[in-house]
């Protein structure tokens, strides 16, 4: 009987790590959630203005002095009207200063030839921002005003340092934010999906009356778990390839990217973000913890839509079924992106040992450094009760196979599980 379940393991593993929309999904989306952290950063590091030239029409005549040139823009101070500037194709914008700007500075005007860069427009008023404050600060007569205002200017930075037991660890709030959230919606896709495949696998099956030629080999109950264990094993084998591309990539690429991000004077929360991403130890904790979440939630929830998929004869008939797996799923992401702003909260902790809802709303948790006993509690009960779901589900299971041409309600599906 175990050889029988191996071969159906095998088949339900094989038959889909070898589609291209595995190796497609597998190797694609990871790539796509690194370049939505890592390219801000990337950008950052090596953008800067455009390379433009930019005539300056300067009626207060001392505003444009404040403009020079460098690598990227060059400035042109003219006398020429806009309509001979716009004629000129070495120009690629007019930037006209009116000579009331120091007290109306929401009257400039720019014209340019095409459209021109966002991160142009800032450096250009950045430019203007400084050179009028100027103009401000020196009609009140005060002896060093800018160098007093300077001083008192202020840039806190808080460092977070987590107590864990007699450990003290550097955290960052933010990107143990962005990171629940990652991790949350990971886990509630791949069990979702997964899921509904073991489902949708199960309805074909029974339509082509394969299933009736394969209990006769082997119990329903093995059966079932075969195919679940199958499909479950392609969701795993996914999760560690994005674990080992994400490694990878943190040990070599994230470091020098997290050099250049401090030396450029990045944005410091994407530079925590990076930080973190470069910290394989870290990353490794997290993939560890989100499998051992990812097995007891896969088999919790597919054993549902196992059940769901053996007592209907389409997916539409199923549709109205897996509502009862679909739901608890839903609810425990609402509730894992509630409680990120407070993760160690009583509804979190709570939240976190019901079966239901433990498996996302624990990762959302997870990064901010929860306490070990609750994992490993929220582990023992979630397993306990993913043992009992299962010997319900397989006890329907073993009905709903060979139930043809009727939708069954809640009564029959609980009078299934009375059968011995």
């Amino acid at each position: 009987m175990t050889n029988h379940i191996m071969l159906i393991i095998k088949r339900e593993y094989l038959s889909r790590v070898r589609r291209k929309s595995f190796i497609l999904s597998t190797f694609l989306l990871p790539i796509f959630f690194i370049a939505m952290i890592a390219l801000p950063t990337v950008i950052a590091v090596i953008s800067g203005p455009e390379d433009k030239k930019i005539a300056i029409i300067d009626q207060t005549s001392y505003i444009s002095k404040a403009f020079l040139n460098n690598e990227d823009m060059m400035f042109e101070v003219s006398d020429q009207s806009v309509d001979s500037l716009k004629n000129r194709e070495d120009i690629d914008a007019i930037l006209i200063i009116p000579e009331n700007v120091v007290d109306k500075p929401d009257n400039l005007i720019l014209y340019t030839n095409g459209s021109i860069a966002m991160q142009t427009e800032m450096y250009i008023k950045h430019i203007l921002n400084n050179a009028i404050e100027q103009i401000k600060l020196s009609r009140y007569n005060i002896d060093n005003l800018e160098e007093i205002i300077n001083e008192v200017k202020t840039n806190v930075g808080i460092k977070t340092i987590r107590i864990d037991g007699e450990d003290e660890k550097e955290s960052s709030s933010f990107a143990s934010y962005m990171a629940g959230m990652l991790l949350a919606f990971l886990l509630y896709m791949i069990i979702m999906m997964y899921g509904q495949m073991v489902m949708t696998s199960i309805i074909e099956e029974k339509n082509n009356r394969v299933l009736e030629i394969v209990v006769s080999s082997i119990k329903p109950v093995r059966l079932m778990l075969g195919k679940i264990l199958g499909i479950g094993a392609v969701a795993v084998t996914q999760i560690l390839i994005w674990g080992v591309l994400i490694g990878a990539f943190s040990l070599t690429v994230m470091p020098s990217l997290l050099t250049k991000a401090i030396t450029s004077g990045g944005d410091v929360e994407l530079m925590q973000i990076v930080s973190a991403l470069g910290a394989p130890g870290y990353l490794m904790g997290l993939f560890g913890v989100m499998i051992a979440f990812l097995i007891l939630g896969y088999m919790f929830y597919s054993s549902i839509y196992a059940a769901i998929g053996s007592a209907v004869d389409n997916i539409q008939d199923a549709s109205q079924l897996q509502m009862f797996a679909l739901a608890p799923i839903l609810i425990g992401m609402i509730f894992a992106m509630s409680i990120l702003n407070d993760p160690n909260s009583e509804l979190a902790l709570w939240l976190s040992m019901i079966p239901f809802t433990s498996p996302i709303v624990m990762m959302a948790r997870l990064p901010f450094g929860i306490a070990a006993w609750q994992i490993v509690v929220s582990l023992i009960i979630l397993a306990v009760t993913t043992v009992f779901v299962v010997w319900i589900s397989a006890k329907i299971y073993r009905v709903g196979i060979f139930m043809y041409g009727k939708k069954p309600n809640i009564k029959d599906l609980i009078r299934w599980t009375r059968y011995k």
